[in-house]
């Protein structure tokens, strides 16, 4: 997102939804900064308005365990550590060691970093590794080709209230688009067309972001 806002809006719309938004502060906005000089792979960075929703979710969620797939340099884990209830913890899981420095710089600064044990291994494994451990908020962001595999490990482990937060579902609407035949764009229309058809799960589908799906279990 190399503008670093949700794809669906034209740029009058996103100003306004940011001007009606609660602002980034400034740990927020250093670390933008801080990830807009990685060049083109500062576009995995969510959007402002789609972290706020992410701290918004959480604090109404009160999870004692947050779990994120993904980590890159720590927009999400921000967001969601500090809507953190206090004594709960955020498993991070990524496999970069350079990207998440940056990631811990800023938990640091935002006075975060004691509740959020990241794991530097393929996620996974970190996920089988948990054991009847039960989640009560996860956000996956990471390989597409990962996502159903990080799906159904965190379904039967999420929590009656637990809530799961899934992005790029809509791909920059490549999903629409049958001449579209990669990798990644094929596992996200089997991503979405599983989850819409499982019956354990109520989900919805919004255009925050690059697409994000919220999925609870009944």
């Amino acid at each position: 997102m190399a503008d670093h806002r949700s794809f669906f809006l034209d740029d009058d719309l996103h100003d306004y939804v940011i001007a009606h938004t609660t602002p980034a502060d400034p740990v927020r906005r250093s670390l933008t900064e801080a990830t807009a000089a990685l060049g083109r792979w500062a576009g995995m960075q969510v959007a402002d308005d789609q972290a706020a929703l992410l701290s918004t979710l959480v604090a109404a969620v009160r999870p004692t365990l947050a779990v994120e797939i993904g980590t890159f340099t720590g927009s999400s884990s921000l967001a969601i550590a500090r809507a953190l209830p206090s004594g709960s913890r955020l498993l991070c899981c990524d496999v970069s060691e350079e990207w998440t420095a940056i990631a811990r710089h800023h938990w640091e600064a935002a006075g975060v970093d004691d509740r959020i044990d990241l794991v530097i291994a393929p996620a996974l494994e970190t996920l089988q590794g948990l054991g009847d451990a039960v989640v009560d908020f996860a956000f996956i962001d990471a390989d597409k080709t990962g996502y159903l595999a990080y799906y159904e490990e965190l379904v039967p482990r999420l929590s009656p209230h637990g809530l799961l937060a899934i992005d790029n579902v809509l791909w920059s609407g490549r999903v629409l688009d049958e001449t579209a035949q990669d990798d990644d764009t094929v596992a996200l229309r089997a991503l979405n067309d599983r989850i819409v058809a499982d019956n354990r799960v109520e989900v919805v589908m919004l255009s925050v972001g690059d697409g994000l799906t919220l999925v609870r279990r009944t």
